[in-house]
């Protein structure tokens, strides 16, 4: 079987070898860090010391309660925000509307993915809520002005959740109320994330661990993992380079007749989203694997079952062109020749379908 090559970094991106080392050596405090004795107290430290450098590292002055990802991060805030009212981008990652509930008013976005600002003005005067905005799209890589956005909502008295899912790591962080953050999408373990909140007085405590904010026995191998990748910064220091992969891979399927999708709109380096118009996404998926290559349709959580994209029909994108659309994302290690081999197969896989008639 010749080597394969993985270009779904925005799903899972390797362990790097600096958490895996993080993590062999936090097994070794194996305690709970909520027990009094001598080794309770040793992996306790080990925890507050962890929690230091993740918060030192995202540029975070406040509160980081640690949790499984990202996905219950969101659900924590959106189940104990203190406000009256949701609301939710029509682009956001599956789990947040799903959290927000199905109250949750609904923003908006214009062509390119950007949130509509009028749209969430005229929500925000109608009285404090929690608005749930991603930072980075995790289908196309948009990035959304969370701080014009921030800035909105903190005047109106509301607050701002921001899904850092795919953003932390790479970017800076929104000046938001909560953030959620996950470790897998930047090399370190999966299972693992964080929310980081402005201002406990906003959020409903639940009683048990960090601060009583979060049930649960801290996972602190995990934890060390996370902190270990946001601490090296494989991801910060690597985007100039994946920038220059996302212009090579976007000119190549230009030139084969394929499409970029949301090319006016600001985006993050390592993610590409492409179509081959015309095309069946779950047929691209076959051929590519079979080819060697890992891409995606969109969300790991969602691409296995081949609905119609929610992100894609919100921004209005043409049916014939969402059919054939694809997720290429990068990770630090990833290489030029990678990036030609992938073209090399879009290539091929698109002068093998029929011509449309003119």
């Amino acid at each position: 079987m010749k080597q394969r090559i993985y270009l779904d970094h925005a799903a899972t991106t390797p362990v790097l070898p600096e958490a895996r080392a993080a993590v062999a050596e936090a097994v070794e405090r194996w305690a709970n860090p909520s027990s009094p004795h001598a080794e309770g107290r040793a992996a306790r430290a080990l925890l507050e010391d962890m929690r230091e450098r993740v918060r030192q590292a995202l540029g975070w002055p406040r509160d980081v309660v640690f949790t499984s990802g990202a996905s219950e991060a969101v659900q924590i805030a959106a189940d104990r925000a203190r406000t009256p009212r949701r609301a939710v981008g029509a682009t956001e990652h599956a789990i947040v509307p799903h959290a927000m509930g199905g109250d949750a008013s609904k923003l908006p976005v214009d062509e390119g993915g950007i949130i509509r600002l009028d749209v969430l003005d005229a929500m925000l005067a109608a009285g404090p809520a929690l608005i749930a905005i991603q930072h980075v799209n995790n289908e196309t890589g948009v990035i959304q002005p969370l701080d014009e956005i921030a800035r909105r909502v903190r005047t109106a008295g509301s607050l701002l959740l921001a899904d850092c899912a795919q953003s932390a790591g790479k970017l800076p962080l929104p000046a938001a109320d909560f953030i959620a953050v996950a470790a897998h999408k930047l090399g370190g373990p999966p299972g693992v994330g964080a929310l980081l909140v402005r201002d406990l007085a906003t959020l409903e405590p639940s009683g048990g661990q960090e601060k009583g904010y979060r049930r649960g026995t801290q996972d602190v191998p995990a934890i060390a993992g996370f902190a270990a990748a946001v601490t090296c910064g494989a991801f910060a220091r690597a985007m100039p380079h994946l920038a220059e992969l996302r212009r090579r891979l976007e000119d190549g399927v230009r030139a084969a007749g394929g499409v970029v999708i949301a090319e006016a709109s600001p985006r993050v380096a390592n993610i590409g989203s492409i179509a081959m118009p015309g095309a069946n996404r779950a047929s691209l998926l076959v051929q590519f694997d079979l080819a060697g290559f890992a891409v995606s349709a969109g969300s790991a959580c969602s691409s296995g079952k081949m609905q119609e994209s929610h992100v894609l029909s919100a921004m209005g994108l043409a049916a014939e062109v969402a059919s054939g659309a694809l997720r290429i994302s990068f990770g630090p290690q990833t290489s030029e020749a990678e990036v030609d081999a992938f073209l090399a197969e879009w290539s091929r896989i698109a002068a093998r379908r029929p011509r449309r008639a003119a």
